[in-house]
């Protein structure tokens, strides 16, 4: 099937997938632990009957049995080298369980259970690699289309999606599952997911498991707000719980249906069934869809760059925007000796403070002497994801180096800068389009700079049609206005103005100018570059390069906005002054005598603390251990350190969490740099001989579930709270989780599980544990746990993240 005709299918009618794969092949005799692709060829006819249902109720779509069938999955059976003959098996059974109907057969790809770098040890393209080794297979089998399920992560999403685009052109479906706040596990929400993935290639977005039809309504509508592809849902038959010792979801087929119109007039264009789901669920939701018509697929664009957690849209008639400029070495010699050393501490640091002084971009040049540009811009991507949340703009004049960071890039970002020079338009412009990126459209040929407006416009409609050729649109493109030097070149402004307003008002692009070019050579420089600024916001400029820190330059164009009554302009511009107010009251303190050195004294005093608990709040593993050092040499000792500054700090960490201004990704970096401290500090306590004993917690992933991404987290933020954590892994039989807890006389016993499938586990551990005498506390946690199913299997406690965890933690041993 051709992506085209995809297209055309889907907005012919609501598109039906099949339903739950897992659950009803355990009610046909798979049990748990076992690889499911394995049984599943060892007892085919179960799968094909299955599929044959799916077919009769009126699918349109079914998964292929391939979910975890990559090699990281299969090596955890010792089934890696069977990868191709399996994914081949598998595709055909679902073939002859279609055969003879118009049912698709798409290929189901999921997660591996690794966590990326820097969170994890795995790196992108290895998973880049792991995903299209079993594309290649898969597409190789006759699939019809791929689909991407389950995701909890926007970066390895996008590893799967780039992977299949590298194999072949059939249409990519791509599904996250969320939490009950609206995130996925690291962070990302339905808009964000959306914007990301359509950008990138994707054929049609959406979501599945976790909830129920009803919840997922929210999400459903706003990525239809963003989308201009179809929005897929498959909801779960609600939220499970445990009816006489056996996990059920409570949706019936009927009302499942009705929620699940509810899904297409809410936006979804595909619908189909989770956990919980079978074949009679399906055929009622058919039936409840029969007369709604396939929701309409937006052609309107929208200017939209992102982060992997949040989108700034772009709005010509909108807030003027600043992209940061500081993070260029060109000129700056602190900046380029840190570089040489492979230290970003100063590049964090500008990201910081253009994003507190109002930066809603950051431009990003590695380009100078001395240094593997690639692997530094590559360094500084990784380290800004996670310090900032702002959309990158990536600058460089090196196309290897753009693409690599296009690559690695977990948003969308912008590129600067594409120009009609040959190698640019003819090998940068297909990259930028392969990897979904804006770019800054640069007004210049391999004749140089164009002598004559004409000619610069000229050169700005030839760069739009290549680009619109590669299915790019107008809202995608920025065009730089090519400021030249007013000292050399007196009617300069008013060509950039010239400019802006073609673009702006004629071409309907938004613009882009650098400000510093304008008055170079001149005295007191800033005057002119404010005025400048002034006057191209009123004849339309959307954004600047420019210094945030600059109080003039970024007052003025608050204000301009603010003048030209832009929606919210009066609110942002006192928000700025705000800002200001803070700018000057830290100046006046810096130039008082007797004021600077009391707050050098202040300093001096809370060095170590200070420094050592930004370093667990910015997950800063690298420098941390130097900083303990510090402190125990000023004379702090291991315990002073630990619960004077590390703690406190990791505390932060989870009220930050809590308040969604943290997420996965940073909760994991700074457990990370916490527990690098921690085991410098170790030995030192052991020598105190004063420390009290500490609780023993055991924790692991109970039988038949091999998810262990929570469970991780969970042991790592106790073991920083000091307790003594036995892991015992993933896939632990009961028995040894029970006599584990006994012979180490743990106080508390941890469990986690992913599946549905597998959380009945919990309740034989509770009653094994009660039947042999176990006398600590029992909690549980997981995607699919919830506080009233630790009351019915009688668990003395749900968490539901590792902060959670900890506070529960706490809490039991305090009673």
């Amino acid at each position: 099937m051709t992506r085209e005709e995809f297209r055309e299918l889907v907005q012919s009618r609501v598109l039906i997938l099949d339903g739950a794969t897992g659950s009803n092949l355990q009610k046909a005799g798979m049990p748990t632990g076992v690889c499911p692709e394995q049984w599943i060829l060892e007892h085919p006819q179960a799968l094909i009957d299955l599929q044959k249902a799916y077919v009769e109720a009126g699918s349109d779509i079914v998964y292929a049995p391939t979910f975890t069938a990559s090699r990281i999955k299969l090596e955890e059976y010792g089934l890696q080298d069977q990868l191709v003959d399996m994914n081949r098996r598998l595709v055909a059974l679902s073939r002859e369980a279609v055969a003879g109907s118009n049912c698709l057969v798409a290929a189901d790809m999921t997660m591996t259970g690794k966590q990326l770098a820097p969170i994890g040890d795995l790196p992108f393209e290895t998973l880049v690699d792991v995903y299209r080794e079993q594309a290649a297979v898969l597409a190789d089998a006759g699939v019809d289309l791929f689909v991407v399920e389950t995701m909890m992560s926007l970066q390895e999403t996008r590893a799967a999606i780039i992977a299949i685009r590298e194999v072949c052109e059939l249409p990519i479906l791509a599904s996250l599952t969320y939490e009950s706040d609206g995130r996925t596990l690291y962070g990302t929400d339905a808009k964000t997911a959306i914007v990301v993935l359509q950008s990138l290639g994707a054929d049609a977005v959406g979501l599945n498991c976790s909830t129920g039809p009803d919840e997922m309504i929210p999400a459903v509508e706003e990525m239809k707000q963003y989308a201009n592809i179809p929005v897929l849902a498959k909801p779960n038959a609600g939220l499970p719980v445990l009816l006489d010792g056996v996990t059920v979801y409570p949706m019936g087929p009927e009302e499942f249906a009705l929620a699940g119109a509810k899904l297409v007039e809410a936006g979804a264009s595909i619908v189909g069934g989770c956990c919980g789901t079978t074949p009679e669920h399906i055929c009622a939701l058919k039936q409840a869809v029969a007369s709604l018509a396939a929701p309409q697929i937006a052609t309107e664009k929208k200017r939209l760059l992102a982060t992997e957690r949040s989108v700034l849209e772009i709005d010509l008639d909108g807030s003027f925007l600043v992209v940061g400029e500081r993070i260029n070495p060109t000129g700056k010699k602190a900046l380029q000796a840190e570089l040489r050393e492979g230290n970003l501490d100063l590049v964090c640091k500008m990201a910081e403070e253009q994003q507190e002084n109002g930066a809603a971009i950051l431009d990003v040049n590695m380009g100078m002497n001395g240094i593997d540009e690639k692997a530094m811009m590559l360094a500084a991507i990784e380290e800004l994801t996670t310090t900032v949340n702002l959309p990158l703009c990536i600058d460089s004049s090196n196309i290897d180096v753009l693409e690599a960071a296009l690559r690695v890039y977990p948003g969308r970002a912008l590129i600067n800068s594409i120009s009609m020079e040959t190698e640019k338009i003819e090998r940068l412009l297909p990259i930028a389009a392969k990897y979904g990126a804006m770019f800054i459209l640069l007004p210049l040929s391999d004749a140089g700079i164009p002598e004559t407006v004409e000619e610069k416009r000229e050169i700005v409609r030839k760069i739009c049609k290549r680009a619109y050729e590669l299915g790019f649109s107008k809202e995608d493109i920025v065009v730089d206005g090519l400021t030249a030097t007013v000292g050399a070149n007196p009617n300069a402004a008013l060509e950039c103005f010239d400019t802006i307003h073609y673009c702006r008002n004629e071409l309907g692009l938004a613009t882009i100018c650098g400000l510093s070019n304008i008055s170079f050579g001149l005295p007191n420089r800033p005057f002119v570059n404010t005025a400048f600024l002034t006057m191209a916001i009123q004849q339309g400029l959307t954004m600047a390069i420019a210094n945030p820190s600059q109080d003039l330059l970024m007052n003025a164009a608050f204000a301009s906005d603010m003048l030209l009554h832009k929606p919210e302009s009066d609110i942002r511009y006192i928000n700025r002054m705000q800002v200001y107010e803070r700018h000057l009251e830290e100046k006046e303190a810096a130039a008082s005598p007797v004021r600077k050195k009391s707050v050098e004294k202040k300093e001096i005093a809370a060095s170590s603390n200070g420094i050592i608990y930004d370093c667990v709040m910015k997950g800063d593993k690298k420098n941390i251990v130097d900083h303990v050092k510090v402190a125990l040499a000023e004379g702090k000792t291991p315990g002073e350190i630990i619960n004077g500054m590390l703690i406190p700090a990791i505390n932060d960490v989870g009220k930050k969490f809590e308040q969604q201004i943290y997420f996965l990704p940073q909760l994991i970096s700074s457990a990370s740099a916490m527990q690098t401290a921690i085991s410098h500090l170790e030995p030192l306590l052991q020598k105190d001989g004063n420390e009290e004993a500490a609780a023993t917690i055991i924790m692991a992933t109970v039988e038949g579930d091999i998810h262990d991404i929570g469970k991780n987290l969970v042991v790592l933020m106790l073991k920083n709270y000091g307790y003594r954590v036995i892991d015992l892994g993933k896939d632990v039989a009961t028995e040894k989780i029970v006599d584990t807890a006994m012979a180490e006389h743990a106080q508390i016993v941890g469990l986690s599980a992913l599946m549905t499938t597998t959380m009945m586990r919990m309740k034989d551990v509770v009653e094994l544990a009660k039947e042999k005498g176990y006398d600590g506390k029992i909690i549980i946690g997981g995607a699919c746990i919830t506080q009233s199913f630790a009351d019915e299997i009688g668990a003395d406690g749900y968490s539901g993240d590792a902060a959670d965890c900890v506070k529960l933690v706490q809490r039991l041993l305090a009673e």
